[in-house]
């Protein structure tokens, strides 16, 4: 897919990145395929740590904003437990 490609390319030399954030980059976009590439799409945040396989809170919440400031996402978190975090993948 393109996305991701565009992903690896933006990354390969943003020393910011590590193994972290694109193990949740992958599985946000596992989760918007899953949701057939609408955007914004809604998550839940749970599912997307397992699926990313992050067991840390704190990692997941840095890593994820890390995404978002880095530029990489469009994230907006939500309180609610049965709605989850809206996010948009975007392409530099």
């Amino acid at each position: 897919m393109r996305e991701i490609r565009l992903f690896f390319e933006n990354i390969a030399d943003d020393n910011r990145i590590g193994p972290v954030h694109i193990s949740l980059y992958m599985g946000l976009f596992y989760c918007w395929m899953n949701n057939a590439f609408e955007e914004p799409f809604y998550f839940n945040s749970t599912i997307i740590m397992k699926a990313a396989k992050i067991s840390s809170r704190a990692t997941y919440t840095r890593c994820i904003k890390d995404l978002h400031a880095f530029g990489y996402i469009s994230y907006t978190s939500s309180n609610n437990p049965y709605y989850g975090g809206t996010v948009y993948l975007k392409n530099k």
